[in-house]
């Protein structure tokens, strides 16, 4: 089934007070598929042949992390598996030949498959994946959400894995789709959030017509979500109910951590299916407080309840003040702070109209063109049916009201093709100073996205290590202030549907030379400032260290 886009889309002339002229002349950048070249062959599997229930149809996403310390991104794909209480009896065939895949980057815009060779081609079902430095030992740790239990596999430093399930104590048993890790007490051990889904009834309820697809979310239970404690010794405690993050009726479909209020603590947001969405803002004193509805962050479209997907938290206006966008079935939301409390941004920016005719899922705020402000993909795929969409590409006008622009058919031949889309993810694959996009696609082909011309504007990545100069400073506040414009972003890897994104937070420069200011603001509170720092570079800022 073809989406075409609205023709009002096309020439960008629907975009009140902009011209199409005036797009043109930004010179942006384009996206080249590069998914064969690379080396990347993975293909998605839900375990079936045709998608005839709402756990097939939540799709994948996939992780970005440098899981051998080499200086760049490798890839974590979740897989499907043949269940008795999911699939169809025709899907028994598939049984033994679907597995997920660890893809190691080469450094030279090649990938290469280690998935055996490294023990992470998982057990079950796979949807989602984050990957953290658990045990400060230095190297980054896999933990991959699926419909039973979970599984946590430990680093073991020669780009080998031990599954340690089990003795860790993260076999979180319900249906968990995404894992955001936080330091949530600040005692230097991260923890973990694991977003539970609902309770499927394998396939008991049927109660619908064919035609219109399979039961919604509201046809089942929703699962409580777990946090869980870093003990230090290698175990987690759940920690719930005394944290204060218990809903037993959630509908968990991603959730993110970040510093959402500026209190030097990281909060959780977490977006449902169906529903209101949570947002957790911690108190300092290991419990949190949900204050959603009161900020005015639980609802979207004027106050509906919608099929929210994954959010994504960052300044889209450069106030200084983390601003929210979700994904969802219709038009998606866009939450700016303004004042005290949220507003709903997303027909004045201009979102609704573009995101409208299209079924939202996996989205990345980025700046693409390293222009200093946030840009938004979108990945696009129905939910019912495996109808093909096309992705979204949206350009950041840089306009104080806060304005996108639908840039998608002149950035490159793949925004001209339709998939099913589900999660995706960006990263600086390449090392080149532009973020790239890579996007999973249901029962597919994932697809890496270079980017093409990011580059020509000057730029800053930032990687802020802890003391031990390997381990991700989770939850520091990375500050740039450059030619008058102030940019903030928070060292936070899971973001967006089932994904994990490259943590090294990343700066557009525009034509300037070098940021005037970097400022970091450690987990606890210290701040460590550097100027006149030159552009075009890996800054790494060690913890500590002069």
């Amino acid at each position: 089934m073809k989406h075409a886009r609205a023709p009002a889309l096309l020439g960008l002339i629907w975009v009140a007070g902009v011209a199409a002229t005036e797009v043109a002349q930004v010179g942006l950048p384009t996206f080249l598929d590069v998914t064969e070249p690379s080396g990347i062959r993975f293909k998605h599997s839900y375990g079936d042949y045709e998608m005839s229930n709402i756990v097939e149809a939540a799709g994948y996403g996939a992780c970005f992390f440098d899981y051998n310390g080499d200086g760049f991104q490798d890839i974590y794909f979740p897989n499907g598996r043949w269940r008795k209480d999911v699939n169809d009896n025709r899907g028994r065939e598939l049984r033994g030949k679907l597995w997920n895949a660890l893809y190691r980057n080469n450094g030279d815009g090649t990938f290469t498959e280690v998935t055996a060779e490294a023990g992470v081609a998982g057990k079950d079902m796979a949807f989602g994946c984050s990957a953290a430095d658990f045990d400060n030992d230095g190297d980054l740790d896999l933990y991959v959400l699926n419909y039973s239990a979970n599984e946590f596999y430990r680093n073991n430093g020669d780009g080998t894995f031990t599954d340690i399930t089990e003795q860790s104590g993260l076999g979180d048993p319900h249906w968990s789709l995404n894992a955001p890790w936080l330091d949530y007490n600040n005692d230097g051990w991260l923890d973990v959030y694991v977003c539970n889904y609902l309770e499927y009834d394998a396939g008991k309820f049927r109660n619908f017509y064919a035609a219109a697809g399979h039961p919604g979310p509201l046809s089942y239970h929703g699962q409580p979500d777990a946090l869980y404690r870093n003990n230090g010794d290698g175990t987690f405690t759940d920690v719930t109910k005394e944290a204060g993050v218990y809903n037993p009726g959630g509908r968990c479909m991603s959730a993110t951590a970040a510093d959402i209020n500026n209190d030097g603590f990281m909060d959780i947001y977490v977006a449902n299916d169906a529903m209101e969405n949570y947002y957790y803002e911690n108190t300092g004193e290991g419990i949190f407080v949900e204050k959603g509805a009161g900020l005015g962050l639980s609802f979207g479209e004027n106050g509906q309840g919608v099929s929210s997907m994954g959010p994504l938290i960052g300044d889209v206006d450069r106030d200084g003040w983390q601003d929210i966008f979700i994904p969802d079935m219709s038009y998606s939301t866009l939450l700016v702070r303004r004042g005290e409390f949220y507003e709903d941004f997303t027909v004045r920016s201009k979102l609704a109209m573009a995101c409208g005719q299209y079924t939202g899922w996996g989205a990345n705020m980025f700046d693409y063109d390293n222009d200093g402000y946030l840009d938004l993909y979108v990945a696009n795929g129905h939910a019912l049916h495996e109808f093909v969409e096309e992705g979204l590409l949206m350009w950041n006008s840089r306009k104080p009201e806060v304005e996108f622009l639908d840039v998608s058919a002149r950035s490159g031949e793949y925004f001209r093709k339709e998939y099913v889309g589900r999660g995706s993810s960006t990263a600086d694959y390449d090392n080149d100073g532009d973020m790239d996009i890579l996007v999973c696609n249901l029962n597919d082909y994932a697809r890496l996205l270079r980017n093409d011309g990011g580059n020509r504007h000057n730029w800053l990545k930032v990687e802020v290590k802890r003391a031990n100069g390997k381990s991700d400073a989770i939850g520091a506040r990375v500050t740039v202030e450059v030619g008058g414009l102030r940019q903030i972003e928070d060292v936070v890897a899971v973001k967006g549907y089932l994904s994990q994104a490259d943590p090294r937070p990343h700066f557009g420069l525009g034509k300037n030379a070098a940021a005037d200011l970097v400022e970091i603001r450690w987990p606890g509170g210290k701040v460590q400032q550097f100027k006149n720092v030159p552009a075009n570079q890996i800054f790494k800022v060690v913890e500590d260290a002069r």
